[in-house]
């Protein structure tokens, strides 16, 4: 989503059946935005729109954390995923 102005999407796959957190940051490190807070979702392709229409232009950071559900049944244990992208936002 580089550069964007003001809107952009988000795009994610995911392998399993994840709780998923997804939040924008900006330079600073503070939140300015959280899209999805632990939220359930089917295993395939997920996608967050981002509307930064407040904000000012300049570098935000999102960060994506999925953590596998644990299958009770084959013993399985959830695995967490966690990436950070950098987004230029441009007005």
């Amino acid at each position: 989503p580089n550069p964007f102005n003001p809107v952009t999407s988000i795009q994610f796959d995911l392998p399993v059946q994840s709780v998923v957190t997804l939040k924008v940051y900006n330079l600073l490190g503070q939140e300015v935005a959280t899209l999805y807070n632990h939220e359930l979702f089917d295993e395939g392709a997920g996608e967050a729109e981002f509307d930064a229409s407040a904000l000012t232009s300049g570098v935000y950071i999102y960060r994506i954390i999925a953590q596998a559900v644990v299958d009770e049944e084959d013993g399985t244990a959830g695995q967490t995923y966690i990436d950070v992208k950098k987004m230029l936002l441009i007005k």
